[in-house]
């Protein structure tokens, strides 16, 4: 498999699944203030952080308000993380790439394309954002499932599987750092009802909360922290996905169990063993924050060697994974 069209293929569904989480970004936060003063710059300003983007975004807008933030994650074609430019970028790649890809995966990206392309154009398409985040999740779940089931699980789907969930761990890893040190407005609502609505968004942004209620109960903020960073079996935890990406580098290699023949494959099985004997209460002792940050800064680690081992050239149009940015 030429390394161009792997690339390709890997980014088309990276870009993707990183519109869909800015979309749950945005539809949490979004919940998380109703009620709230709308306009609170410290309700919207750590989105912008969360991304990586606070510099552009003050140098086009100024100061964070609801409106612009919105606009600067949703719409804005200056900012090469916003749901538009994602998915522009997602389509550029499944173009470049026809011949790799199914006829019904590349009828969805357009349709996905040309659903955000008419939201743009909307003047109220963010006045509720909640209907189109909603749109722009399930355009995103309907090319999974086309890449599922109708593209032969070879060395192609495993690119766009090992980039759709390294995008994946890193998202649900800093939804969890926006909850735990930026949406808590104050240290004295540790444990209280608002703690609880936010955790409570919390798994409802990551699509959680009925397997996580099922699996714990009541919503107990150690036990969300768990589920979403060392959860085995559901597919959006941080060591799911590290699991399966690692699977699929593996698959791709050739490797047997418990080898490695490149350094993606060395670091990923690395993190993978590190998470197979961690408990929570390990990562409690660390701190959160400072667990995040360390898992983030390994995640681009792999991204960056997968890029050297397999991959085109860095190209310096495409963003990594996003930088972490430690906050406090």
């Amino acid at each position: 498999m030429l390394s161009r069209v792997a690339d390709s293929i890997l980014w088309m569904s990276r870009y993707i699944e990183r519109a869909e989480n800015v979309a749950r970004f945005i539809d949490v936060n979004f919940n998380i203030t109703l009620g709230a003063d709308s306009d609170d710059p410290l309700q919207w300003a750590p989105l912008v952080y969360t991304t990586g983007d606070q510099d552009l975004y003050k140098e086009l807008y100024g100061d964070p308000e609801r409106d612009s933030v919105l606009r600067f994650l949703a719409f804005d074609d200056k900012n090469p993380n916003s749901i538009l430019s994602c998915v522009s970028q997602a389509r550029e790649n499944a173009r470049m790439v026809r011949d790799s890809i199914t006829a019904p995966m590349w009828e969805q990206i357009n349709r996905f394309y040309l659903l955000v392309l008419a939201s743009a154009k909307h003047a109220g398409a963010l006045a509720e954002p909640t209907a189109f985040c909603d749109e722009v999740k399930l355009a995103s779940h309907a090319l999974v499932g086309h890449t599922y089931t109708t593209m032969s699980h070879g060395e192609a789907w495993h690119f766009s599987r090992i980039g759709r969930l390294l995008e994946r761990a890193d998202k649900t890893s800093r939804i969890l750092d926006v909850q735990y040190y930026h949406l808590l407005p104050s240290v004295n609502d540790v444990g209280s009802a608002l703690d609880l609505v936010r955790w409570n968004a919390l798994l409802r942004s990551t699509s959680a909360l009925t397997m996580y209620r099922r699996m714990h109960g009541s919503i107990v903020p150690d036990r969300v922290a768990d589920f979403l960073i060392l959860d085995r079996d559901f597919p959006r935890s941080m060591r799911f996905c590290v699991m399966r990406a690692q699977d699929s580098i593996s698959e791709i290699t050739g490797s047997r169990p418990g080898t490695f023949t490149c350094r993606t494959e060395q670091l990923a099985g690395r993190l993978r063993s590190e998470m197979d004997y961690t408990a929570i209460e390990d990562v409690i002792r660390e701190g959160l924050h400072e667990y995040i940050d360390r898992f983030q800064l390994l995640l681009n680690g792999i991204g960056e060697a997968l890029q050297a081992d397999f991959l085109s050239p860095a190209d310096q149009t495409k963003t990594p994974t996003l930088q972490s940015q430690r906050q406090g």
